[in-house]
């Protein structure tokens, strides 16, 4: 399955996709292998855009054929999108590319190094927590857009957080200095265990949702604790 999420870089913004699942292929697939394409049109909504998304799924089937290496993901930098793959030897990958690209318009470049600990894919491509906080949150908010949320509408959203200890969760509640958030519940299932629901009045729009959850991501972390998540209720464009 794969995710798209942006992260703050000393370059910018990056644009990441990634393979979540792509661990699975570790113990046999040693190698590295990029592929660097150079395109400068990504917003661009014309022919020539949906002509590189397709070359990018015909390289990616093409270097995957035979099982000789697994996509892991890519990344936007500065006009070039790079492409990671893992790979089972470095026979022949360079070559499959030279043959795949020289005619296709696109200035590339492609390289194969041993990663047998998968330090890029780990470091560079799979998000970190937060990260993954804001991918959970962007589906939530596609959901409820599906419905016809006004998301600028300003209502109760419960946030969820959960502790190692019982007195990590105690210790974080009564001294909970957070600005708008209050403690609604307990919670303890088979899933949470010494959880707790905060709630607070905010709008569901992406640049405010990733903003309350990275605070409380902080605030939690202090403690030793998780942020696992929120909910809401719709708020429909004709109930305003």
């Amino acid at each position: 399955m794969r995710e798209a999420f942006t992260r703050e870089s000393d370059d910018g913004l990056l644009n990441i996709e990634i393979e979540m699942q792509a661990s699975r292929y570790k113990d046999e697939y040693p190698w590295l292998f990029s592929v660097f394409v150079k395109y400068d049109g990504l917003d661009d909504s014309s022919q020539s855009y949906e002509e590189f998304l397709e070359t990018k799924e015909s390289l990616i089937i093409g270097i995957e054929y035979e099982d000789k290496a697994k996509y892991l993901g890519s990344r936007i930098i500065d006009g070039w999108s790079e492409f990671y793959f893992c790979a089972s030897s470095a026979k022949d990958l360079n070559t499959m590319v030279t043959a795949m690209l020289k005619d296709s318009g696109y200035a590339y470049e492609s390289n194969i190094i041993k990663d047998k600990k998968w330090n890029f894919y780990e470091t560079q491509l799979f998000p970190t927590a937060l990260e993954l906080a804001h991918i959970q949150s962007a589906k939530i908010i596609f959901l409820l857009e599906e419905e016809g949320d006004n998301l600028n509408s300003v209502r109760t959203v419960e946030h969820y957080l959960s502790f190692e200890t019982p007195t990590a969760k105690n210790r974080f509640i009564n001294t909970l200095a957070l600005d708008g958030f209050s403690f609604k519940d307990d919670i303890d299932t088979d899933e949470f265990q010494h959880a707790v629901a905060l709630v607070k009045e905010h709008t569901v729009t992406q640049d405010e949702v990733k903003k309350v959850v990275a605070e409380l991501f902080e605030a939690v972390g202090k403690e030793g604790g998780f942020y696992e998540g929120w909910s809401t209720t719709l708020v429909l464009q004709e109930d305003i």
